[in-house]
């Protein structure tokens, strides 16, 4: 699977869309698509949305760049962090984002918007499934089906749901609340905080507080094992080989 960054920081950073590039590489994902099914591209600059909602550069940003940018790679996902309410309180920084999804999303688009799992730290909006589902109520009903979900493990085993020894338990939540069908990647990340710390620290597989076997059961869940997996866990290139090969010697 493909994860790319935008640069933090470079929000007035663009790029031409090279379409011969796009259209070499869509035989090589439809090729490769077994080790390849999803593209993600992680938000720009982090945009936290319910803090700028009212800045219409980036709402246009957003929308006629980087969304049109997906389009011509189709069936990609777009990663985005939910933000923080800043002491607007959460209705209303629920409300914001929710706002944010209805003006820049098409019902025609290919590319599927997900909301993270957060970790619930100071006013930051989607600690909890109940939040992530209120803004997916708030988005208009033609554009829902392109609004998704990406679990993070470090954030919700950091928000307080105990993934490394009741990850069913945290499913039967997840789809009771928000709906598995809604569940569209995994951040795949181990924590350096002990649960329910509700600070964001991310560490290697197996070497943090969830630890390799909590992994291992993620990793051959039934209802997530067909779904795309990204590693943001804090390594180099020779480290994230080496996760690969350590997650792929988990797989059943």
């Amino acid at each position: 699977t493909v994860v790319k960054y935008r640069k933090k920081g470079g929000g007035n950073m663009r790029y031409e869309i090279d379409h011969r590039l796009a259209d070499a590489l869509l035989p090589w994902f439809a090729e490769n698509k077994r080790d390849l099914p999803w593209r993600i591209d992680q938000d720009p600059y982090h945009i936290w949305i319910s803090e700028i909602m009212l800045q219409q550069t980036r709402v246009e940003a957003v929308r006629g760049y980087y969304l049109r940018f997906l389009e011509a790679l189709p069936g990609s996902l777009y990663n985005f962090h939910p933000g923080c309410h800043v002491g607007q309180g959460m209705e209303t920084g629920i409300v914001l984002i929710a706002d944010l999804l209805n003006e820049i999303v098409l019902p025609d688009q290919s590319t599927t918007v997900l909301l993270e799992t957060m970790a619930g730290k100071g006013t930051e909006i989607g600690g909890k499934f109940e939040e992530i589902r209120a803004i997916i109520d708030l988005v208009r009903p033609e554009i829902r089906h392109k609004i998704g979900v990406c679990l993070d493990t470090c954030h919700i085993s950091d928000g307080g749901y105990d993934i490394a020894e009741d990850l069913d338990g945290v499913l039967d939540e997840f789809d009771r609340v928000i709906g598995l069908d809604k569940l569209k990647a995994i951040h795949l990340n181990d924590t350096m905080n002990a649960f329910a710390a509700h600070k964001d620290r991310h560490e290697k597989i197996g070497k943090g507080k969830i630890g390799l076997e909590a992994f291992e059961r993620i990793v051959n869940h039934p209802k997530l094992r067909d779904l795309p997996f990204y590693l943001e866990t804090p390594c180099d290139l020779q480290g994230y080989k080496e996760e690969i090969a350590l997650l792929k010697g988990l797989r059943k």
